[in-house]
């Protein structure tokens, strides 16, 4: 069943390189109802794992506007769940380690890959802002077990949420994501973005402890802004923003200089929601979590709408 779906996700890079991908089936002049009018037109890619691909339910499409389809690896279309993140919301996907004790490809988790970059997320080329945000419930206290190395006790440093790769990402290598990483010795919730390809990272940690932000089993509204144009990051919980710090006081994003600042030139190579290596070659991060209604924007949303699409979430449309 597996090859038969790689097969398919397959078919469908060619077509999202070629730019042949359709819209959405349900895009409308008025977007996505869950999505707050306010952020429609930035909103290049949205989740909500109510949409399985006509004939191929491993795969899940996009209400956004780049109709780029991922990959619901591993799990297929048991990785839809029947669990409501916000009132309205149907199905959430869940992602999981598999087998710990193996250095195995099996760990269920969401994405798409292609090289040298998946064209549908062009609007991510280039740009001077990035907002990753969505619904996740961690149903884990620590990372999980390091399934790429011989000591049985020894664990992942992080654990994946979702994010945009860079264009010369290897699977792992992000432009921007929402992840809990060790900073300093302990686990934080972080938003960490790239500017340049092959550059520095920059990271902005959340100061609360990551268990008071992500309680295990609740759900959680979260979002990660990414201002390439002035070098700065913030993060919102639930629709407030979260007080935090930066892990380098220098300039890793070169913007101390002349503008204008955006990303490199090139189209990301992908999504990554729930672990890295969305083109299953490695597993690195899994996340024993569940997801809903993740949205990709190309552009700094602001604290207002922020807040906003949390509430327009959580009282109803």
């Amino acid at each position: 069943m597996r090859k038969a779906v790689l097969a398919t996700a397959t078919v469908l890079v060619a077509g999202l390189l070629a730019g042949t991908a359709a819209m959405p089936a349900s895009a409308s002049n008025d977007g996505p109802r869950d999505v707050h009018p306010s952020l429609r037109d930035d909103l290049v890619a949205y989740y909500d794992f109510d949409h399985p691909a006509k004939g191929d339910a491993a795969l899940e499409r996009d209400q956004g506007r780049s109709g780029t389809e991922i990959d619901l690896v591993n799990g297929g279309a048991d990785m839809r769940v029947r669990e409501r993140a916000y009132r309205g919301s149907g199905n959430a996907l869940q992602t999981r380690q598999v087998e710990p004790a193996l250095a195995g490809n099996d760990d269920w988790k969401a994405g798409i890959y292609a090289q040298p970059g998946v064209r549908t997320l062009r609007p991510f080329n280039a740009v001077a802002g990035t907002t990753v945000m969505g619904w996740f419930k961690v149903d884990m206290d620590a990372p999980a077990l390091n399934s790429n190395t011989a000591d049985p006790a020894d664990r992942f440093n992080a654990i994946g949420l979702a994010g945009v790769l860079t264009g010369d990402s290897d699977g792992h290598g992000v432009r921007a994501l929402l992840e809990l990483i060790d900073v300093n010795g302990e686990l934080r919730l972080v938003a960490l973005g790239r500017r340049i390809d092959g550059g520095n990272s920059q990271t902005f940690a959340a100061d609360q402890p990551w268990q008071t932000v992500l309680p295990r089993g609740e759900w959680v509204h979260l979002a990660a802004t990414f201002n390439f144009a002035d070098g700065t990051l913030a993060l919102y919980r639930n629709g407030q923003p979260l007080d935090g710090f930066y892990t380098r006081t220098d300039d890793p994003w070169l913007v101390n200089g002349p503008g204008p600042h955006v990303t490199t030139a090139s189209d990301p190579r992908g999504i990554k929601i729930g672990g890295s290596y969305p083109q299953d070659t490695r597993e690195q991060n899994p996340c024993d979590c569940r997801m809903d209604s993740l949205m990709f924007l190309d552009t700094v949303v602001s604290a207002r709408d922020v807040e906003k699409q949390y509430r327009h979430m959580v009282r109803g449309r």
